[in-house]
C-alpha cells in the first residue's frame, strides 16, 4: 500500500503482470501485422510508458508519432468529439496504423478518434489499450487489443496519473 495526494493506494496490477502481458500483446500483434510497417499512435499522455514497451515486443519495423486528443465536454457528458490537442505529424494515408492508448472508459474518445482518423484512410487501423473498463462503457466499441479487463476504480501508474502524480509508479493501483 502507498500513499498519494493523501488517499491511500494498492497494487491491482503487478510490474510482473504487466511485462508479461506487454510481452504476450506484442507477439499477437507481430502476429497479426507479419510483414508490415506499423505506425504506432500513442495518444498522449498516459500512453508513452506503454508504448515504449510495446514497441519493444513486436518483431515488426515500427514507426511511432504522438496524438493528445480531449473529447468536447457540455455540461456532465463527452460528446465523443474529438480535439485535436496535438495532431499527427505522419501522413497515415496508406499506412497499417495502431492506436495505442493507456485506458479505455466510456469509448467515446476512442472511437470517435478511430472515426476521425479512418477519413484519412490508412491501409488497417487497430486499436491497443493496457487497460479496458467495460462497465463503464458507454458506446459499441471494443479495441482489437486488451491487456487487462479491470474494475470501475480510479488507477495510476505506469503512465496514468492523477493530476501528474502516480505516473511514474512501476505497477498500477487503484486508489481507495
Amino acid at each position: 500500500m502507498i500513499e498519494i495526494r493523501g488517499r491511500k493506494a494498492e497494487i491491482l496490477i503487478s510490474e510482473e503482470e504487466i511485462k508479461e502481458k506487454v510481452r504476450l500483446l506484442g507477439n499477437k500483434i507481430s502476429e497479426d501485422f507479419k510483414g508490415k510497417e506499423i505506425l504506432a499512435v500513442g495518444i498522449l499522455k498516459g500512453s508513452f510508458i506503454f508504448l515504449a514497451d510495446l514497441v519493444r515486443e513486436i518483431n515488426s519495423d515500427v514507426f511511432v508519432d504522438f496524438m493528445q486528443v480531449s473529447s468536447y465536454k457540455t455540461s456532465m457528458e463527452s460528446s465523443g468529439e474529438v480535439i485535436f490537442v496535438k495532431d499527427l505529424t505522419e501522413d497515415i494515408r496508406g499506412k497499417d496504423v495502431l492506436i495505442i492508448d493507456d485506458i479505455i472508459d466510456t469509448g467515446r474518445t476512442l472511437k470517435a478518434l478511430v472515426e476521425a482518423l479512418k477519413q484519412r484512410k490508412p491501409n488497417s487501423l487497430k486499436t491497443c489499450v493496457l487497460l479496458d473498463k467495460k462497465d463503464r462503457r458507454e458506446v459499441d466499441f471494443n479495441p482489437d487489443y486488451v491487456g487487462f479487463v479491470i474494475p470501475d476504480k480510479f488507477v495510476i501508474g505506469y503512465g496514468l496519473d492523477w493530476g501528474e502524480h502516480g505516473r511514474s509508479l512501476k505497477d498500477i493501483y487503484y486508489v481507495i
